[in-house]
């Protein structure tokens, strides 16, 4: 009979999955990205068949729609972790007591300081 998954096993195999599941959709995105790139270069036949307005017109849509599209996923990632930034800090490792002698504390700080630092650069980028 097969041993049952600890729970770390269980945790490991959950976190990889997740981050698997987040790759793939940056993957995604990549290929969207390449893809609009592309479509982006052929707007430039309506210039070179006297039309520059329309690509003028085109590109500034595409790119405000692109921008505000961006700045909506940013703003609401941003305000869903921020709201979640004391649930994430009782997580804090501690032994006997005391955060500073547990295992992975400064692993813990320094993981949760660089969240707090992505977050107030994506509500930079979102704000303009």
């Amino acid at each position: 009979m097969a041993a049952l998954p600890s729970n770390a096993d269980t945790t490991a195999n959950d976190t990889k999955e997740a981050r698997e599941r987040l790759a793939t959709h940056l993957a995604d995105l990549h290929r969207l990205h390449i893809v609009l790139a592309e479509d982006s270069r052929a707007l430039k036949q309506f210039t070179a068949e006297g039309n520059a307005l329309a690509e003028i017109r085109m590109v500034s849509e595409f790119l405000e729609q692109y921008i505000g599209e961006s700045n909506a996923f940013l703003e609401n990632m941003h305000g869903r972790m921020e709201a979640r930034l004391t649930v994430l800090r009782r997580g804090e490792p501690i032994t006997n007591g005391r955060p500073e002698n547990a295992p992975g504390h400064a692993v813990f700080w320094l993981g949760f300081s660089r969240l707090c630092a992505v977050l107030r650069r994506a509500q930079a980028i979102a704000s303009h």
